[in-house]
């Protein structure tokens, strides 16, 4: 009987290594950024956090060097326009000013529209809300963005505007800016658990 428990213990445990082993490697997390101008904290944090369990690819519009406004440099391993939304779990429009180049981007809008569809975690922190909004994914939806006319952009495309720092509807996440990047990151990172 010993020998059985023990043998059922071993059993018990290798599974359970392999299997943690195993969802780690199986995380996929895809963080889209500018070329130029994206906020250095809202790609640092998340990318920080969801490291830790996922295989993090940044993608942008240029393989060139990514700049962040304060000084981030970032090499991308592939740009928008390859990204194949079934390898990822999970998808982050990183905010910043330069972020606004994806605003009526054709390609960040099809990542968006094929990821919600896939029903895959979808992150937008600071300005990169207007993104998902713009992409039609947030219409009726709750979701925040950082303040001003980006409020206004998210309201014209029919999202409930909450003005919390982190909002979650669904798989979707959005933060209002930089002071909320560790936050929006450990909720992706939730969310990765489930």
């Amino acid at each position: 009987m010993r020998t059985f428990l023990f043998l059922l213990l071993v059993v018990l445990t290798t599974c359970c290594i392999e299997k943690y082993e195993g969802e780690k490697m199986q995380k996929n997390v895809l963080m889209i950024i500018a070329n130029k101008n994206f906020r250095d904290e809202e790609f640092e944090e998340p990318y920080k956090i969801l490291s830790k369990i996922a295989n993090i690819t940044i993608a942008s519009s240029s393989l060139n060097e990514a700049k962040g406004m304060f000084g981030k440099v970032v090499k991308p391993n592939l740009t928008i326009d390859k990204v194949d939304i079934k390898n990822y779990d999970a998808i982050i429009f990183v905010g910043g000013s330069g972020a606004t180049e994806y605003f009526e981007n054709s390609a960040a809008m099809e990542i968006a529209r094929k990821a919600y569809e896939n029903d895959k975690i979808i992150g937008a922190i600071c300005i990169a809300p207007v993104i998902l909004a713009n992409s039609g994914i947030l219409n009726g939806k709750k979701a925040t963005v950082w303040n001003g006319k980006f409020v206004e952009m998210l309201e014209e495309k029919g999202v409930i505007y909450t003005g919390k720092d982190v909002e979650v509807d669904g798989k979707i996440i959005t933060a209002n800016g930089p002071n909320a990047a560790k936050k929006f990151g450990e909720e992706i990172y939730e969310m990765l658990q489930k």
